[in-house]
């Protein structure tokens, strides 16, 4: 096991570096000066000039390439250009939000995902699995926008039972923490569990269709039996990988969720970062969620062998 997370890890070496160069070049190559925008219209020349020596943008591309990565490298992931402050000291205090709002969603979305697409496949070409399928299609279509607001018009002006937008730390208490991330959670689980039912679908169907599943039936297992203790664990390396890759995405990809529910997370900085140009802002927090994609891919990966024991002699 150590052996694989090392090799792992060292082949995630060359897919950051990848990262690191096309996050920093997309952020050079936007249009306008960047010192200008920073500094305001009312500066002056040598206001302007300090701001572009401080960033090093005088420099060549590939020396502020290197200067970069350094600091990258020594934990230094630079300072925000309007706030002063540290890059990750904003990262650690904007992914609380959003590392729960992820667990709740995926923990939801699995809880409807995962038996709603072993139904459908249990009872395949029937009208269980023709329902089934056309609920996680509508909310596959659904924008998620469209759901966060239904979720509010009736949730929070309606029945009055959760706040309309705001987050409360878990500092605060779990139940109040639960209440501010119920709805964005729940916005989020149906978008996402209408994916991972339809590939719990598709990979439950194939599994079916083996020969040692007809061979238990034929010995008298269980019907429940065969599709929870034989079935299910054999189709659980693409249900895995697509929880595994939703976790990652969820993290760094909630900018509408939590912009209408006014949620501090990652998203937001993400986006008032780009507003501001504040590239030191934005080349850390998506570097910060290539190396959370990273991270989930390797650990998916680590489970592959429990789930199919002929990879633990491949491996």
């Amino acid at each position: 096991m150590i052996q694989l997370v090392a090799w792992r890890l060292i082949a995630a070496i060359p897919v950051l570096l990848v990262v690191a160069v096309s996050v920093f070049c997309l952020v050079r190559i936007a249009p306008g000066d960047v010192a200008s925008l920073i500094a305001g219209d009312t500066a002056t020349v040598e206001q302007i000039e300090a701001i572009r020596k401080q960033m090093h943008l005088d420099d060549p591309m590939l020396t502020q390439f290197a200067v970069w990565l350094s600091g990258i490298c020594r934990g230094e992931w630079g300072t925000s250009v309007f706030t002063g402050r540290p890059v990750l000291r904003l990262i650690s205090e904007r992914i609380e939000p959003s590392l729960l709002l992820a667990v709740y969603s995926l923990a939801l979305a699995t809880l409807i995902a995962i038996p709603l697409g072993v139904m459908a496949a249990a009872f395949r070409r029937t009208a269980i699995d023709r329902l089934a399928m056309f609920v996680s299609l509508i909310g596959f279509s659904t924008p998620v926008f469209v759901i966060a607001y239904a979720l509010v018009y009736v949730f929070s002006i309606q029945l009055r039972w959760f706040p309309v937008q705001g987050y409360a730390p878990v500092s605060q208490g779990f139940a109040s923490n639960l209440s501010t991330l119920a709805l964005p959670a729940v916005t989020l689980a149906l978008v996402h569990s209408a994916l991972v039912a339809r590939v719990t679908r598709a990979a439950m169907a194939e599994v079916l269709l083996e020969e040692y599943i007809r061979s238990a039936k034929a010995k008298g297992i269980s019907f429940l039996r065969v599709i929870l203790f034989h079935a299910l664990k054999n189709a659980g390396i693409p249900i895995v990988t697509v929880i595994g890759l939703g976790f990652a995405s969820l993290i760094g990809g909630v900018v509408v969720t939590e912009s209408i529910f006014n949620i501090p997370g990652l998203g937001r900085l993400t986006v008032d970062a780009i507003l501001r140009r504040d590239y030191p802002v934005v080349q850390g927090v998506l570097l910060f969620c290539a190396l959370l994609l990273v991270g989930t891919n390797i650990v998916v990966d680590i489970t592959y062998p429990h789930f199919d024991p002929r990879l633990r002699r491949v491996r």
